[in-house]
């Protein structure tokens, strides 16, 4: 999966929204066919949602593009991938995947409507949104092939806070360990890790906090609900001038130290070996990714 900074939810039958969400600049944006979406509008929001992915597609080839289907448990999943799993369409947000079995009977939903409508390599961006979910992260996140990413939950409002009964803090603190499981197993995992939202629409400065705590932890980017979000979790999770120089000189560094038979050196100050340059060249290839990213 790309290394998605921000991933913007709109409503799936608002396709103004939609729009407007491509044009704030975020990295990957969500149609929504699930809890935005009034029961009575989410048959006709299906046909609006593959138009709108058709109609970006015109233009913009770069952004991702995810629908969040309704759960399995509905019985409104397959209805939906039947219309939306279209040309253009990146992945599925996969909602309330508890186990590895979840994934798989999503699995043979793609399988049969990528074939009917030639479309294929679609992804899914998981959320873990229960108790059972954080027990089994580690299988949901090695399931399928299709698993992109996961999301560590942080939410004030959402399923998990109910199901935990935390107390929310803008510290995060009462999510730090929920967060951590679900980081640890998308690292194990190699998928891309994806710290929760942030609510309050107003405090661009707390969002940059909860971000950057984010980052520090070890996710790579960040969901976002509003597009006045869009531009600080990018620039929170953007590699700095200042980072890609340092790491830069540092593998340069060791290169030329390991082409003289030194294994081990100091640099700016540190002491280096092969870890560290093993840690910047990733970083410096996530980093690269990024950049391109922002020059399209």
């Amino acid at each position: 999966m790309q290394p998605y900074r921000s991933i913007l939810f709109v409503p799936g039958h608002r396709p103004r929204w939609v729009d407007k969400a491509v044009a704030s600049g975020a990295d990957c944006v969500v149609l929504d066919l699930e809890d935005s979406v009034p029961a009575t509008e989410k048959e006709s929001a299906r046909a609006t949602v593959a138009e709108s992915i058709a109609r970006v597609r015109e233009t913009n080839s770069e952004v991702g593009l995810f629908v969040r289907v309704n759960p399995l448990a509905t019985r409104l999943t397959g209805a939906d991938l039947e219309a939306v799993v279209v040309p253009g369409l990146t992945g599925v947000f996969a909602p309330k995947i508890e186990k590895a079995v979840d994934v798989l009977q999503y699995d043979a939903l793609l399988d049969h409507f990528e074939a009917r409508n030639k479309v294929e390599g679609l992804e899914y961006i998981v959320p873990i949104e229960t108790v059972k979910a954080i027990h089994n992260c580690l299988e949901v996140a090695t399931a399928s092939p299709r698993v992109g990413a996961m999301i560590g939950p942080s939410a004030e409002h959402a399923d998990i806070a109910r199901e935990v009964g935390y107390e929310w803090t803008p510290e995060g603190l009462e999510t730090l360990y929920l967060r951590s499981r679900v980081l640890l197993a998308c690292r194990e995992a190699k998928i891309h890790a994806l710290t929760g939202l942030w609510e309050d629409l107003e405090n661009l400065d707390g969002l940059r906090e909860f971000a950057t705590a984010g980052r520090k932890l070890g996710f790579r980017g960040m969901i976002a609900i509003h597009p006045s979000h869009v531009q600080t979790v990018n620039d929170v999770f953007s590699p700095s001038a200042e980072d890609i120089e340092f790491y830069r000189g540092l593998a340069e560094a060791y290169e030329k130290a390991e082409a003289q038979g030194t294994g081990a050196l100091r640099y700016r100050g540190l002491h280096i070996d092969r870890a560290h340059y093993d840690k910047a060249l990733r970083w410096l290839e996530r980093a690269e990714t990024i950049m391109k990213r922002g020059e399209q």
